[in-house]
């Protein structure tokens, strides 16, 4: 049994027990993980409003249901993977809901990234006849990396039911994390998902304004992604502006809902959150100007107005499915860093060479280096803030943001001053209040 806060990567044991489970949400992240436990063994049942999304399902072995009741009836643990937080509560209460097939001692997992109010409602509702919940967002460690089964999930709820539950958890990922009770699970995934808006953000911006004072986007991106400013959302998800999909792996309401919540918990906390809520604010412009089912990078397109750019890279195509050639194969080769992550092997080829920089162009480059660097240090301070807010050890954030998609440099480089105790900060106290915010968040 792992303890609060531990990690675990234990594969699936089949000695626990758990035959069935019923998984309620087919979605692209729902059916990677449902492939993942159906190859394990497992008996799979399971329900989506579009029966269409599980077709590749069914002929893996899973059992399709009409309702959610049906395809949580005599199952162990049943697992929820839906876009927002009434579609969680929709699926699982009333007459057809999971709840009213579910049998006492069997195990509710929400993998959502949801309201965690609404997770607790669903759990008191779940207690009354006996069942256990856990809510257990996930975070991918990279590009879509449910795909590869690369994700980390952050657990709230009883620990015997973690215990319970955790083979069929390290089946469906890469590491577990059990955070403490439900509502730890939505926050801590919360201030990872900050890390990573805030560096997409960011990150268009600084490209944007490098391609306004001459400097090709390619160059601009691999300068970054080779310098203290890399993160998750640079390296991995940056090529999907400049190919111009803006990454088909996940919708702009995701994005807008996800930070305003995160905004929610910061007033819940009494926190300021400057950075957090600048963040908020473009995603929620962004939500207002597009379609909320536009690909969720689409924020950058604010940007690009800003400064009268384009980062598209004429005749570019990032290496992935869900870029701009959707026929691209799947990742067969994965690199493993120093931190003991992995990641894809991706070759990107672009059609145009890179040109001599004048000085000045070379020394743009190193400011927005240095300035973008010095933004995924302040909204590493403020995840800090949060994560202190909601009771958690500095061991256990740090924990938590290192095995996310919300991993940078600079949170890797905080992250080596962490002893057994406590993280020890070169700074020595929590960053001072800002007064301005910094022009790559609002350019």
């Amino acid at each position: 049994m792992s303890a609060v806060g531990s990690v675990s990567s234990v594969r699936a044991d089949r000695s626990r027990n758990v035959e069935r489970i019923g998984f309620i949400g087919t979605g692209s992240m729902g059916r990677p993980m449902i492939a993942k436990i159906l190859e394990a063994g497992y008996q799979v049942d399971v329900y989506d409003i579009d029966p269409a999304a599980a077709k590749h399902l069914l002929e893996k072995g899973a059992r399709w249901h009409d309702k959610p009741r049906e395809a949580a009836r005599d199952c162990e643990i049943v697992i929820t993977c839906l876009p927002l937080p009434h579609d969680v509560f929709d699926n699982m209460t009333g007459e057809q809901g999971a709840l009213a097939g579910m049998a006492p001692g069997s195990v509710w997992i929400d993998t959502s990234t949801t309201d965690y109010h609404n997770t607790i409602e669903i759990a008191r509702l779940a207690a009354a006849i006996g069942v256990d919940s856990l809510e257990a967002p996930v975070s991918n460690l990279s590009h879509m990396g449910v795909d590869f089964a690369n994700v980390s999930f952050f657990v709230g709820g009883p620990l015997d039911a973690y215990a319970r539950s955790e083979a069929v958890l390290q089946t469906m990922g890469a590491v577990s994390f059990h955070v403490g009770d439900i509502g730890q699970g939505q926050s801590v995934k919360l201030l990872t998902n900050l890390l990573f808006y805030t560096a997409a953000v960011a990150s268009g911006n600084v490209l944007c304004q490098c391609v306004r004072d001459g400097i090709s986007a390619q160059q601009a991106w691999r300068n970054f992604v080779g310098s203290s400013a890399n993160s998750v959302a640079i390296e991995q998800f940056a090529p999907f502006l400049l190919d111009g999909s803006c990454d088909r792996s996940c919708a702009l309401e995701i994005a807008v809902k996800d930070m305003d919540l995160t905004v929610q918990l910061a007033d819940e906390l009494g926190m300021g959150l400057p950075i957090g809520r600048a963040v908020e604010k473009r995603y929620s412009e962004a939500g207002r100007k597009f379609d909320r089912y536009d690909n969720h990078l689409r924020v950058v397109e604010l940007a690009q107005a800003a400064f009268g750019v384009r980062l598209q890279v004429p005749g570019y195509r990032a290496p992935s499915k869900y870029g701009a050639d959707p026929g691209y194969p799947p990742d067969q080769e994965f690199l493993t860093d120093l931190v003991g992550r992995i990641k894809p092997k991706r070759e990107h080829v672009f059609p145009l060479d890179d040109v001599p920089l004048s000085d000045i162009q070379i020394h743009l480059l190193e400011s927005l280096s240095s300035e973008l660097t010095r933004v995924n240090r302040l909204v590493l301070d403020e995840a800090f803030d949060l994560g202190r807010g909601m009771g958690l050890s500095d061991t256990l954030i740090h924990d938590v943001i290192t095995w996310s998609v919300g991993a940078s440099a600079c949170s890797d480089s905080h992250a080596q001053q962490c002893d057994n105790e406590r993280l020890i900060d070169s700074a020595a106290a929590i960053a001072p209040p800002l007064t301005t915010i910094p022009h790559l968040i609002c350019p």
